[in-house]
């Protein structure tokens, strides 16, 4: 089925995001949500969009959803490289598209002062937001629960081979190779799994 394949990043666009032509993106998580959110970015618009992430072949894989640019965030000097590529002010958009406090952070350190930053990560612990620090910048936060209200349009873009979700079904396996399906992707970063697609 069409939306176990497509990850509830391709929504980002369209609900959270407020990416605009011309703009700077970053996504912070290279993983099937990031890769959809990279994938959005660039069909509104965005001039540079940047994959932020700790397995350098996923950022590898981004770039075939249109990432413009890659950071390695396990290099100490990862803000730095990412400041670099916007001249120092910081992204439009941060994306973030993991579930975990350091990357919502992470978003909020690279955000420009007026820009936006987009939670589609499914958090299972809290996250502090450093309010003492973020109130001047003017930035807004935004998140939620990805609907269904935009599926139809989701549809017509896979129609129209302008979203590219044959790429995220990354394997193939027969029902009888089923634990031999989870254990493929259990082990994603080994096996360099994205989604991996059961057929009876």
């Amino acid at each position: 089925m069409l939306s176990d394949i497509l990850p509830t990043g391709f929504e980002i666009g369209v609900q959270y995001g407020r990416v605009k032509p011309g703009d700077t993106v970053a996504v912070v998580g290279a993983g099937p949500v990031g890769l959809a959110a990279i994938a959005t970015a660039g069909l509104y618009g965005a001039a540079t969009i940047i994959a932020v992430d700790l397995d350098a072949n996923r950022l590898e894989k981004s770039r075939e959803f249109g990432a413009t640019n890659v950071v390695l965030s396990s290099d100490a000097d990862w803000k730095e490289q990412v400041l670099a590529l916007t001249d120092g002010q910081g992204v439009d958009v941060a994306i973030e598209a993991v579930g975990i406090p350091a990357t919502f952070n992470m978003c909020t350190d690279i955000v420009r002062p007026g820009g936006n930053v987009a939670n589609v990560g499914v958090h299972g612990k809290s996250v502090e937001l450093h309010v003492e620090n973020l109130w001047i910048q003017n930035i807004n936060i935004s998140m939620g629960l990805v609907n269904a209200n935009t599926t139809p349009m989701l549809l017509k873009l896979v129609a129209q081979n302008k979203v590219p979700a044959e790429k995220f079904a990354t394997h193939h396996f027969s029902f009888d190779q089923f634990l031999e399906a989870y254990d493929t992707f259990a082990r994603a970063a080994e096996t360099k799994a994205l989604k991996v697609v059961i057929t009876a």
